[in-house]
């Protein structure tokens, strides 16, 4: 009786001993496999070059009234312009329901909202905690796309029948708050996202 004990007794630790091999070795294939796979999945992310140009800074202080730089954000040239208090008043009188494209173009916005110019500002920029900045050169700033939305092309300052941006390529004509009026263009230069993370920086993206 003693010996039959002992040898269940034996029989019935084996499976536990088995399972705990088991369980041993998948870990260690898992935790193997993991370090064997990780250099593929982590090629897979952006470099640090590729997330450098992800955003762009641009000091605004140096900006004077009237004037205008042309920035590179994403590949792809932005303008920058403080406008003079004629020229955001002159945007501001225009009524939305006579443009020919009716929407903000922001990505700063919700889908759909209104070709204002207000909503194409840097009034609709966020503003980074702790920053104070005045809200008339926050009206004041616009920042857009540099790429005519008919081919591509990038409008030319100053120009066209609305004193802002004309693209001589084709014929289009974009009035003071980058909005399309005249020309084959079918869209308002849109507006990237934007934050004020000082009084004097304004961060693209």
């Amino acid at each position: 009786m003693t010996e039959a004990t002992q040898t269940n007794g034996a029989h019935g630790e084996e499976p536990s001993r088995r399972d705990f091999i088991y369980i041993a070795t998948g870990g260690t294939l898992a935790v193997g496999g993991a370090f064997t796979i990780w250099p593929f999945i982590d090629q897979m992310n952006p470099a640090a070059d590729v997330l450098a140009l992800a955003s762009t800074e641009v000091n605004i202080s140096e900006l004077e009234e009237g004037q205008e730089i042309t920035v590179i954000y994403r590949e792809s040239p932005h303008f920058v312009r403080r406008r003079t208090a004629a020229e955001v008043e002159s945007a501001r009188d225009v009524n939305v329901a006579s443009l020919p494209d009716r929407d903000a173009r922001n990505f700063n916005l919700g889908d759909g909202a209104p070709a204002t110019d207000e909503n194409r500002s840097a009034l609709t920029a966020e503003i980074a905690e702790g920053v104070e900045i005045d809200d008339a050169l926050r009206a004041s700033l616009l920042v857009t796309s540099a790429n005519c939305t008919h081919l591509g092309c990038v409008p030319t300052e100053g120009a066209g029948d609305y004193n802002a941006w004309f693209c001589p390529c084709h014929g289009s004509h974009y009035d003071t708050s980058g909005r399309i009026r005249r020309g084959p263009a079918p869209e308002n230069l849109s507006i990237p996202i934007m934050t004020f993370i000082s009084a004097s920086v304004l961060r693209l993206g």
